[in-house]
């Protein structure tokens, strides 16, 4: 599993055109989480954002914990690059693995000047077509560094799974105060509208931390629940 499907949803274009030019980005960031399957730790995440020069780059690593690591030895490698834009991040490779053979591997290619999205399905090469500011399910965490999403009510966002294209739709709470291992925050609480055969999503960013995830959740329409919880976040202006 891509625990990254937790937030991942993309992007906003929708606000685009209400909210202000997106701030420069961190030079860096280095996130980890711990991840949880129904309470209980399956997996560390840890995550390096980085940006110079007009480009970004993101990789992410999960290693399994506890009795999962023996079913699954290799880590969970996902990537995401592209170039900065005037509204944030716009992606053009996206791929992630378990292992070089791993048959579960996704990848998505983008064409912004041809509108198309190139997604790998079953082993198959797929052409879809491209919405305006569509991103992959790694990328949208830290295209919010750009949106600063505390002035809208309702999100809706396009992302790739590097499968397939989704449409997500999020109403937005400002001002909710929750506990993490980083202490207590003030957070944007993202809540994906959804019907009883798709998962609900739920997201917490913090304003104070460039509107970084600081906590996810994943409920699975079989009732399974998978969280991320931050555990050490680093920014480089």
């Amino acid at each position: 599993m891509i625990f990254r499907s937790v937030a991942a949803a993309a992007l906003l274009a929708p606000a685009l055109s209400v909210m202000a030019a997106a701030p420069p980005a961190p030079q860096s960031v280095s996130a980890s989480y711990n991840v949880l399957r129904n309470g209980g730790q399956v997996a560390v995440m840890h995550e390096v954002f980085e940006a110079a020069e007009g480009s970004y780059r993101i990789a992410s690593e999960s290693h399994a914990v506890g009795l999962l690591a023996i079913f699954a030895p290799h880590p969970l490698r996902v990537t995401s690059n592209g170039q900065l834009t005037s509204a944030g991040l716009q992606p053009l490779h996206f791929e992630g693995r378990r292992g070089d053979d791993d048959p579960r591997r996704v990848r998505a290619d983008f064409d912004w000047k041809g509108a198309q999205l190139k997604v790998l399905r079953s082993g198959r090469n797929e052409v879809l077509p491209l919405p305006p500011g569509t991103q992959d399910q790694l990328s949208i965490m830290y295209q919010f560094m750009f949106l600063a999403p505390d002035g809208t009510r309702e999100l809706r966002l396009s992302r790739t799974t590097g499968r397939r294209l989704e449409q997500h739709r999020y109403t937005v709470h400002t001002g909710v105060e929750i506990d993490t291992p980083l202490g207590r925050m003030s957070t944007v609480h993202l809540v994906r509208q959804h019907t009883p055969e798709e998962s609900g999503v739920e997201i917490w960013l913090a304003p104070q931390h460039r509107f970084l995830p600081v906590k996810m959740l994943i409920l699975d329409d079989d009732g399974t629940r998978y969280e991320q919880h931050i555990t050490k976040l680093q920014i480089n202006p």
